[in-house]
């Protein structure tokens, strides 16, 4: 099955602190993001795209205080108590998303190896459109060792981010989620949290 990273996931208590984590971090201001009214939270994307790893961007994702309750559970486990109590502490990275050319055949593979990626849920925002696979249980899979699928429409947020000093260097999800990233700080190495 046909996979690549498309974006790391930072989660934050707020999306302000969110955007000071990556300043002090990466040394970098995240570039603007949106709202998801599916799930309200709301978000800021920072291109990391390189060589290794084209189109890949890093999303920065809290709950939207302005938002009303989504009615079900919000992805990557944001309305997880243990989460919610580690990301009181500060933000962190979360999770990953794969994005796969033909996301209902990457699910039938999935299923057929035991593994619920959960079903297709199709969403957009501006010139964006993309199918993602959601949980009903918002859970992240087997912790950080599997992705969130997504398949895009014809245009992909990275394509009209501006480069940001940042890049992806090197990736691994076996044992636990690890990011390496060149910044305008020097190499900085993300790990997964809670």
């Amino acid at each position: 099955m046909s996979m690549e990273l498309d974006h790391l996931v930072v989660g934050a208590a707020t999306l302000e602190e969110g955007v000071a984590w990556c300043e002090r971090v990466l040394g970098v201001t995240p570039g603007p993001g949106g709202k998801h009214a599916l799930m309200g939270t709301h978000n800021r994307l920072l291109n990391i795209s390189g060589p290794l790893h084209p189109r890949a961007y890093l999303e920065i994702i809290a709950i939207d205080p302005e938002a009303p309750p989504p009615g079900r559970a919000r992805w990557f486990d944001l309305d997880q108590p243990a989460l919610r109590e580690r990301l009181s502490s500060g933000p962190g990275l979360i999770h990953w998303v794969s994005r796969v050319p033909n996301l209902d055949a990457a699910l039938a593979n999935w299923r057929g190896e035991g593994v619920d990626a959960g079903e297709p849920v199709e969403a957009s925002r501006g010139n964006l459109r993309w199918r993602i696979a959601l949980r009903e249980d918002g859970r992240r899979l087997r912790r950080e060792a599997l992705p969130v699928l997504i398949e895009w429409g014809e245009v992909h947020p990275a394509d009209g981010m501006p480069v940001s000093g940042v890049q992806l260097l090197g990736f691994e999800a076996r044992d636990g989620l690890r990011a390496r990233l060149a910044t305008p700080r020097g190499e900085v190495e993300l790990e997964a949290i809670g």
